[in-house]
């Protein structure tokens, strides 16, 4: 067949010569009004500042579909194991009538300080490809004839953990919490938010927990909110009198003791051995458990006195009781008091810590009493302030290797232009897409640094090309530009093809790995017109002020 024109390579006919036409008359048109492009520039670069205020952030994705998660169900301080037991039916009951739910694995009076009023359920969820659309699913239904069933009656594990929260918010006495497998162990627990109030008495502490707790359900967003410190502890307190005590002769330690191996008991007050089968045992002493639990038992105990007489025990101490803290739990040699919570949907978590310190600033609380952020929270700033030294670093690192490989302080300054045109983009993208900036996002953002300056390397470097082989610098940087859109186009299609299954992927834990792709097909794609306009018009600019200072002074003869 024919060439397409005379001279003209086939690759540039046809749609693409459409293309590149437009694209060197809005060349041309920024080389004549090249200040228009610097404002342009300018603007689209401080538009970072209020996308990023904009765009809700998080240390890692909280709508993560992993077909599993957890409940985690507190009783009131004292209930029993048996009481617990038939809380932890019920909610397993819940469970079981709950759309998606495949198995429950139960857990009560458990944990690393072995709570009796404390529960968990692991929950696992029926597999994704069951009730989340995906492109495996639309395929396997195409070949029943029934494509659309791929997309009818689908539902996400947000969609169940909502629905048994509402369902868990029913049950009395007890605080249920929902909550997604913790992905990351920062070792504050599986929680969202982890809010302390750090100070020095107990009881106020207690109450500014419980005040915080009841303004954060007002605040929106914060979900199954809970406070360590709670005041509710049965305790049977013996108050002795000491003076009547010394005169019977009666000591403290004495009473002490008796106290405790009548109602926590001796786990080996002796050894019994059986002759007949050669075994020994422990002998434990400790009252039957109803004895226990009447103190009208406890106050008929007798005590040893100094010279062998039992003393009644109502001689000697009154019994009475009170409640107390059942943890005590320190930060920096404070007492402390946190709120737990999880973040709820169309929030994120710096918004919803932010409206906590709002919360708690407007308590007006003394100021022997702070506020401290623990867990995600703690980790969501401090890896802010080290990304930002990230990225600081990886531009100066660039800089060093483009400037020892051009041999020139100037061209990497026009190369390293692109990285700032492209943010703005790829923060609206996430803002755009529902996803948030975290920990995964700020990773492809640095992916998306080392792929946008590779486009203004191609022009640069073939802009200096022609230059050298003669070529006056407007007409080079025309040319250079036309000559390198084609390559440039092709890296750019080929990234974001191979970033698309990303993007679209399903399956356990797919949101967390969007969020890259997200961010480099967003900033790469938006900012690439953009770029194709500013680094030629950066490099004409540049070049001018460099002409200034290498223009040769005449001496005064």
């Amino acid at each position: 067949p024919a060439p397409a024109s005379h001279g003209v390579a086939k690759s540039r006919s046809g749609p693409y010569a459409l293309l590149e036409r437009a694209y060197m008359a809005v060349l041309g048109f920024s080389m004549r009004h090249r200040w228009i492009v610097v404002l342009l520039a300018i603007v689209t670069v401080a538009s970072a500042v209020p996308i990023y205020q904009g765009v809700k952030q998080e240390y890692a994705p909280t709508n993560v579909d992993e077909a599993e998660f957890e409940v985690t169900v507190s009783g009131p301080e004292g209930a029993s194991l048996h009481a617990m037991d038939g809380a932890m039916r019920r909610v397993e009951a819940i469970l079981a009538e709950t759309r998606g739910v495949e198995a429950v694995l139960t857990t009560t009076g458990g944990g690393f300080i072995s709570q009796v009023s404390r529960g968990q359920v692991y929950v696992r969820m029926v597999p994704h490809e069951g009730r989340v659309p995906s492109v495996s699913r639309f395929f396997r239904e195409l070949l029943h004839g029934t494509p659309g069933k791929a997309f009818e009656g689908n539902y996400s594990q947000g969609d169940v953990m909502r629905a048994v929260r509402a369902r868990l918010a029913e049950l009395p006495d007890v605080r249920c919490s929902v909550r997604n497998i913790q992905t990351f162990n920062l070792g504050g627990g599986p929680f969202e938010i982890d809010f302390s109030i750090l100070g020095p008495d107990l009881e106020t502490l207690a109450a500014y927990g419980e005040e915080l707790r009841d303004r954060a359900k007002k605040l929106g967003g914060i979900e199954d909110a809970d406070t360590t410190l709670r005041l509710d502890r049965p305790e049977l307190r013996a108050r002795i009198d000491r003076e009547r005590a010394a005169d019977l002769g009666v000591s403290v330690q004495d009473l002490a003791a008796t106290l405790r191996l009548a109602v926590g008991g001796e786990e080996r007050a002796s050894r019994y051995r059986d002759d007949a089968i050669g075994e020994d045992y422990d002998v434990q002493i400790r009252l039957r458990e109803e004895d226990r639990a009447d103190t009208t038992h406890i106050a008929d105990l007798w005590v040893p006195a100094a010279d062998g007489r039992l003393v009644p025990l109502t001689s000697v101490a009154h019994l009475e009781t009170a409640t107390s803290a059942s943890r005590i739990d320190r930060l920096d040699r404070q007492r402390q008091v946190s709120l737990r919570a999880s973040v709820g949907e169309g929030y994120a978590l710096a918004d919803r810590l932010e409206a906590l310190r709002g919360a708690a600033q407007a308590m007006n609380m003394p100021p022997a009493y702070t506020t401290r952020l623990s867990g995600r929270g703690r980790e969501l700033e401090r890896t802010i302030t080290e990304f930002l030294w990230a990225f600081l670093l990886s531009v100066v690192l660039m800089y060093v290797i483009l400037a020892s490989q051009f041999e020139n302080l100037i061209h990497p300054l026009t190369i390293l232009l692109s990285l700032p045109l492209s943010v703005p983009f790829a923060l609206w993208s996430l803002d755009a897409t529902g996803n948030t900036l975290n920990l995964y996002s700020a990773l492809g953002i640095l992916v998306l640094f080392g792929v946008v300056k590779k486009n203004a390397i191609l022009q640069v470097d073939h802009t200096n090309q022609l230059r050298r082989a003669g070529m006056e610098r407007r007409a080079a940087i025309l040319q250079a530009n036309r000559d390198r859109l084609r390559p440039i186009l092709m890296t750019t299609f080929a990234l974001v093809a191979g970033m698309l299954p990303l993007w679209l992927g399903t399956g356990s834990g797919a949101e967390e790995r969007r969020t890259i792709a997200v961010v480099v097909i967003g900033g790469q794609t938006l900012s690439l017109l953009l770029t194709l306009i500013v680094t030629p018009v950066a490099y004409s600019l540049f070049d001018d002020i460099g002409a200034r200072f290498r223009r040769p002074t005449r001496g005064r003869g």
